[in-house]
């Protein structure tokens, strides 16, 4: 069910975007799928899937390859094939952890249409150490189980439809203020 969220977040994003977009999808470990290429379809911006060591730059969109789960490095990708994790590889944890590692409160996880938990002790991770948390509206998702257990389990800072995350995604990159439950809270107080 992500393709779709996916494929239309990518369409709304400028393609002077100033940020990193990592792309974790549940896939098939054997079949060779151009998933890189049919997403790079939808977006200005160079779609890749980086291979061991590969810099991490800014204005990129980096998919994760088939069969292994993609993680932060300091500045680089580093691929491994470890344990699956929610019977899967790749996994959006091993990256959300990783990421918010490295990167801290300008980290953004965003959880989109899927079935399981994977994705919230990462976007637990992410906003522990700072970053924000989005989960995609879960009546909007094609299936709605990653969602939910996001709003369930983790509190995200903002549920949105895809046009809005992309327009957030945008306008967080471009420097400005999210307004995040706990801001939107206190503005109100």
């Amino acid at each position: 069910g992500g393709l779709h969220a996916v494929s239309d977040i990518l369409a709304r994003l400028p393609a002077d975007l100033p940020a990193v977009v990592t792309i974790v999808m549940h896939r098939s470990p054997t079949f060779d799928s151009p998933l890189a290429h049919l997403l790079a379809r939808k977006t200005a911006l160079p779609v890749m899937e980086p291979v061991e060591g590969d810099p991490i730059v800014a204005g990129h969109i980096y998919v994760a390859p088939r069969d292994v789960h993609l993680l932060v490095e300091a500045d680089r990708w580093q691929l491994v094939r470890g344990p699956k994790l929610h019977w899967t590889r790749p996994a959006v944890d091993p990256l959300f952890v990783s990421a918010a590692d490295r990167f801290g409160r300008r980290c953004v996880g965003i959880l989109l249409s899927g079935g399981g938990t994977d994705g919230v002790a990462g976007l637990i991770a992410i906003k522990v150490r700072g970053g924000l948390s989005i989960a995609q509206d879960p009546v909007e998702a094609q299936d709605p189980s990653m969602p939910i257990h996001a709003i369930h389990e983790d509190d995200p800072d903002a549920i949105m439809k895809t046009e809005e995350i992309a327009a957030a995604m945008s306008a967080l990159a471009a420097g400005e203020s999210f307004p995040t439950s706990a801001a939107e809270a206190a503005a109100g107080a």
